[in-house]
């Protein structure tokens, strides 16, 4: 039996409003990178808006008080203001701008005034952050450390364009390795006035912030500004493509000298977030090698006494974004439950945790504002937005409505939360979104929502690709499970989707489908499944064992060969650990009987294949396999390939061909 909980929007929102297209998915504001001013009155944020015609986005910074209020805009030019940080005496903001290319600091007055250049570093920078006694800057900026063009072996051969490697991780996400490495660099400061950098990491060849995706908040000062904390893999090659050993590297100034603090961990360590009152340094903490989806830990060490304690033994939640209370009694951050992320409190001196926000949204981030927090959430129905939290109450206050006009105009339909039993008898959180005008006596085409990860929840996420609403707005009931696999419904289900891809959340997928088509305003006949990355794999693998419940298929940068894409994927601690490791090991593991191409014989039904030939972590050659086999085959099929893009589809013009297209795809055979 299946359990329902319903989300409604108010009605006046639908009020002449008009069902999501691809555009208005481009017309949101994109809000992000929200910081609180020193002294918690004021928040500053940075929103993207696109320009479909020129194909590109331009970020400009606002204000707006803590307490509620109208926002202020303080930079609106042509170029993107990034990364923009408060001065800890809160006077100015620094942030980063594009100078010929390059992007230096600036910094400028909370009002938008007295804009100032303050760096002009040869080949730019990526980031930066004030020391607390503002007597110091950090910033990052690539270093050049080792040969990996052709041009540094034969400089002679200048036009020359080719790489040459002797090791691994001579690619990475959608970049080739040039020998260049992201290095921390400390310089003196005063009041606008940049000393020259020291690179702490000189001749190392290895990144800090991590690749592909680390920033900011793997580095951070400590308390009194007399040491820099940042976060390393410090491997090379196949070591570093094996492993997610990360450390947490601590820099004094004074000595010049770096002590690892986490060498007792041989998984990831990040994030260091140091207490007001100096003693205290908590961090994120996967304690399993080579797994990228392990529990994360709560970590807390005393650094008088180097001792260290695992907070979150017993809370069976990953716990990310920490944020410390004025007294550095308290640490809040963001977990997981059902499917939703919320805002959590720890009590250092009982080491109890309390949940303190409920809803079905998405917390992203949390910080201190007085006696409130402040955080950015979203929903299926809401881009970001910031809101106000009272801890005390849990009460939650929207704080910006960038995108209020937008969805006042936008019908939205409605999120349903249902409970279905799995063929091992678990209950499994299914969400269900209806088309904004649905009508109960009609009958609806119905979408599979495969998930990627494939250990990333299903959750309350605002999707500009991958949009529940967008889908529902083309007259589609949408089914998108938390099959097996995926975090927020503790760590053993988290766990159990690892060597077992073909198995237990495949029966996940179509127990979830099997009970949505069942309804009388759902077409059995007119089903279809989509997904991306291990979505990808999932639609490929369901396409050779879906006993024909499906009409149609949609599958972007999917695994279809196992062991083609073993052999050509770049960070292999992630495939070592879900699939079991190579597959010439003998015993050969029998993850490689759950590669989609073996069951091709029994494929039948109009499949479409999306893929980015930027893409490292699943190349592009895994789509071409499965397009071209389609082709071959006699299966109406359609490939949708973006020389340009990645494992994503970033570009606004390359979006709106991927909506249009997909959609495209789904009508012909489901409508």
């Amino acid at each position: 039996m299946a359990i329902f909980v319903c989300m409604t929007l108010p009605a006046s929102l639908h009020a002449q409003a008009q069902p999501m297209t691809p555009e208005t998915l481009w017309q949101f504001g994109r809000l992000g990178d929200v910081q609180v001013s020193p002294d918690g009155n004021s928040v500053l944020y940075g929103v993207t808006y696109f320009d479909i015609q020129e194909n590109k986005g331009t970020r400009d910074l606002w204000i707006i008080p803590a307490a509620g209020g109208d926002p202020v805009n303080i930079t609106n030019s042509d170029v993107s203001e990034t990364s923009a940080r408060w001065r800890p005496d809160g006077r100015r903001i620094g942030f980063l701008k594009a100078v010929d290319g390059k992007s230096q600091l600036f910094e400028m007055d909370p009002d938008g005034s007295n804009i100032r250049q303050v760096t002009s570093i040869d080949g730019g920078i990526t980031g930066f952050g004030y020391a607390p006694d503002m007597q110091h800057i950090y910033f990052t900026k690539k270093v050049k450390i080792s040969s990996a063009l052709a041009t540094d072996h034969h400089p002679d051969l200048g036009k020359a364009n080719a790489y040459i490697a002797d090791d691994l991780m001579y690619r990475h996400w959608d970049r080739w390795h040039d020998g260049t490495y992201s290095h921390v660099f400390v310089a003196s400061y005063s009041d606008g006035n940049v000393g020259e950098g020291i690179d702490i990491m000189k001749d190392e060849p290895w990144d800090s912030p991590l690749p592909p995706f680390g920033g900011s908040s793997q580095i951070a000062w400590t308390s009194d500004g007399k040491a820099l904390a940042y976060i390393a893999k410090k491997l090379v090659g196949k070591e570093w493509t094996t492993s997610t050993n990360s450390d947490i590297y601590l820099y004094d100034l004074a000595s010049g000298e770096t002590r690892n603090l986490t060498p007792f961990n041989e998984g990831y360590d990040k994030n260091p977030v140091f207490s007001p009152d100096g003693r205290y340094m908590a961090w994120e903490s996967m304690a399993t090698p080579g797994f990228e989806s392990d529990k994360n830990r709560i970590m807390i060490m005393d650094l008088e006494t180097g001792k260290y304690r695992d907070y979150s033994a017993g809370f069976d939640q990953s716990s990310s974004g920490f944020a410390w209370s004025a007294d550095s009694r308290t640490l809040y951050f963001v977990s997981g439950i059902h499917a939703t992320y919320q805002l959590y409190a720890l009590d250092l001196e009982t080491a109890e945790i309390t949940q303190l926000t409920e809803g079905h949204h998405n917390y992203q981030s949390v910080a201190l504002a007085g006696e409130h927090l402040i955080a950015e959430r979203m929903s299926i129905s809401m881009p970001t937005e910031i809101f106000r939290v009272n801890p005390a109450s849990g009460a939650q206050d929207q704080l910006s409505f960038v995108n209020g006009g937008i969805l006042a105009r936008t019908a939205m339909g409605r999120v349903e939360e249902r409970w279905v039993k799995t063929t091992d008898d678990k209950d499994m959180l299914v969400w269900v979104i209806y088309p904004p005008n649905f009508d109960p006596s009609k009958k609806y085409p119905a979408l599979l929502y495969c998930g990627g990860g494939p250990q990333s929840a299903v959750s309350q996420f605002f999707s500009f690709r991958w949009n529940f609403q967008i889908m529902a707005a083309h007259d589609y009931i949408v089914v998108a499970p938390n099959r097996r696999g995926l975090p927020t419904f503790g760590q053993e289900w988290n766990d159990q989707i690892s060597l077992d891809y073909g198995g237990q959340n495949m029966k996940d997928y179509l127990s979830a489908i099997d009970a949505v088509k069942v309804e009388p305003f759902v077409d059995e006949n007119r089903l279809g499944a989509v997904g991306a990355s291990y979505g990808g794999y999932s639609v490929f693998w369901l396409a050779g064992n879906h006993d024909g419940r499906f009409s149609a298929f949609i599958s972007h940068c999917g695994l279809f060969n196992l062991e083609s894409w073993y052999a050509t994927t770049e960070e292999m601690f992630f495939a070592n650990h879900d699939i079991g490791g190579p597959y010439w090991e003998d015993p050969r593991p029998h993850s490689y009987d759950f590669s989609p191409h073996l069951h091709l014989h029994k494929w039948d039904t109009p499949m479409m294949v999306i893929h980015g030939a930027k893409d490292y972590r699943v190349p592009y050659g895994e789509g071409l396999q499965a397009f071209n086999a389609a082709q071959l085959m006699g299966i109406p099929s359609r490939l949708l390939l973006f020389p340009e893009e990645n494992h994503w589809v970033l570009s606004a013009q390359n979006g709106l061909v991927w909506q249009r297209e997909f959609f495209k795809w789904l009508d012909k055979w489901l409508k």
